[in-house]
């Protein structure tokens, strides 16, 4: 290696830790509360239609994000806008399946004349038409599982994160994976779990490739929580078994409530995070720490 060559490496390290030190400083400088605020940022979230989508929606617009919403069903964006809005939040939306580049460069466009930035993307959109054994798993169904779960997660981070590059300010990403990723569920989730596998994998090829900057990517690990097709079979005696098979592998004892996830994104999306990327987050009332073989300790 040269001296120049050396010199200018040296140069551009100094340069990194002046800009990661004012970056220190403009944090430290925050009383605690504040880090969790989002003011002056704009948040794109996905699947904005379902139960994580609408509450994450109303968290971050409590905290001061201006909100832009998408989802394939219309109906339901419209519904989730309007909540944002009556509860005085700011908010913008386009539908669009997120699993179609076309579709997905027309959200960024109309992203892009409401509010010229992005600062905080959530990766929410998924499907799960769950089918019968593997050896007849309809390849349809498979197909247009990892194009919703998958490739539309990449879409929405590509788009997002080429925006966060070129304006130079950072910004974070959070992908929705669940416990489907880590251990086998069977049941007919195979597509599902394998979708939910390769987000995992993207979140960290991601979050390394962009940490230079200072874009994070980050993933939570969700259990079953209780939307709108959880409460139809918690309420459906013919369910039984399996409400309390599920519950059976949460020690919490219960599945989650959609407002619970807000907590733990917002922790992911804030400055409070400022050092953590790449991390796959569960949010499972501790089912990941359950050994498949082990038993709750009786009282």
């Amino acid at each position: 290696m040269n001296n120049t060559v050396f010199a200018m490496r040296m140069y551009h390290a100094f340069m990194r830790v002046v800009d990661n030190q004012g970056m220190l400083a403009a944090v430290n400088a925050q009383p605690l509360t504040d880090l969790f605020r989002l003011d002056g940022r704009v948040a794109l979230i996905t699947g904005a239609a379902g139960a994580f989508g609408r509450a994450i929606a109303l968290g971050f617009a409590s905290v001061g994000a201006r909100v832009f919403l998408t989802d394939l069903n219309a109906d339901g964006l419209e519904e989730s806008v309007a909540h944002v809005r009556d509860a005085g939040g700011t908010c913008a939306s386009a539908p669009g399946d997120s699993g179609s580049n076309s579709d997905v460069q027309a959200v960024f466009e109309r992203l892009d004349r409401e509010f010229g930035q992005i600062d905080i993307l959530v990766n929410n959109a998924g499907r799960n038409p769950m089918q019968g054994r593997p050896e007849e798993f309809p390849l349809d169904i498979w197909e247009s599982v990892l194009r919703t779960n998958l490739t539309g997660y990449f879409l929405f981070a590509r788009a997002a994160g080429a925006r966060m590059i070129a304006r130079g300010e950072g910004g974070a990403i959070v992908n929705v994976s669940s416990i489907a990723s880590a251990s086998s569920l069977g049941r007919g989730n195979l597509a599902y779990a394998t979708s939910k596998s390769g987000v995992n994998q993207l979140t960290r090829e991601l979050a390394v490739e962009w940490a230079r900057h200072r874009v994070r990517v980050n993933a939570i690990q969700p259990c079953q929580f209780l939307n709108a097709g959880w409460r139809s079979m918690v309420g459906d005696p013919n369910r039984a078994p399996l409400v309390e098979r599920v519950l059976s592998g949460i020690p919490i004892g219960r599945m989650g409530e959609p407002e619970e996830i807000v907590g733990p994104v917002l922790f992911l999306v804030s400055d409070a995070a400022s050092m953590v990327t790449g991390v796959l987050l569960p949010v499972d009332g501790g089912n990941l720490a359950l050994n498949p073989t082990g038993t709750l300790s009786a009282e």
